[in-house]
């Protein structure tokens, strides 16, 4: 399950703007503590989600399910023994919570990792590992790249897997294409000696947006 707090992070950004632009905050003021309560609920809120999500496709399909593996990377970390030292990640998985899952694209493998002590227990990395491939291509410039591809074509992967999207524009922003190397990202990690490779991961189905059931109709 990939989903977070896209819209309700976003209102929390624009509500605090609002009030107090771009000045930054003392941690100890009244402003900051609440701020972080906003964010401590919307990553609540993003974890709860992708709970929903996976019951919901996980009764679909009639299976059962243990959660395992549960990870945000997207989020501000208070630490320090006073709580006025603060870890930021935007777009970085931790590695001082046990293994990661880092993806590849749809139409790539992923990898289940393990940190290092390097990675989890120094400053060196941030305690923090990549979260996944990343990005070659912005979103806007998608179909323009991709024009010798139609629709029918990206719901097939080069690995023979299956994409579900009835979102035409989505289909075109998150095609494979659009993505780096996985496997260079994981090399990179493991040559830095952040990470070791556990287990590699095949996709099977991806799921993005289904027909309502008044197109249906």
């Amino acid at each position: 399950m990939h989903s977070g707090s896209r819209g309700l992070g976003e209102s929390i950004l624009r509500a605090h703007v609002r009030g107090h632009g771009d000045k930054p905050l003392e941690a100890s003021a009244h402003e900051a503590r609440h701020d972080l309560g906003r964010h401590d609920g919307a990553v609540a809120w993003a974890r709860e989600n992708r709970r929903i999500i996976g019951a919901r496709f996980l009764q679909a399909i009639r299976a059962e399910d243990e959660r395992v593996l549960d990870l945000c990377y997207n989020s501000v970390i208070v630490r320090g023994a006073r709580g006025d030292q603060f870890l930021h990640r935007k777009g970085a998985a931790p590695a001082d919570r046990g293994v990661v899952v880092i993806p590849g694209s749809r139409g790539a493998h992923s990898y289940l990792v393990k940190p290092t002590e390097l990675a989890s227990g120094t400053e060196l990395a941030g305690f923090s590992l990549a979260h996944g491939a990343g990005r070659r291509w912005k979103r806007s410039d998608c179909k323009g790249r991709l024009t010798k591809f139609t629709a029918e074509q990206l719901e097939r992967t080069a690995l023979g897997s299956r994409v579900i999207c009835t979102d035409r524009a989505l289909l075109f922003e998150e095609a494979p294409q659009a993505y780096k190397d996985v496997d260079g990202v994981i090399d990179d990690l493991c040559n830095a000696g952040l990470a070791t490779k556990v287990a590699k991961l095949t996709p099977v189905l991806t799921f993005k947006t289904a027909r309502s059931r008044r197109e249906e109709a």
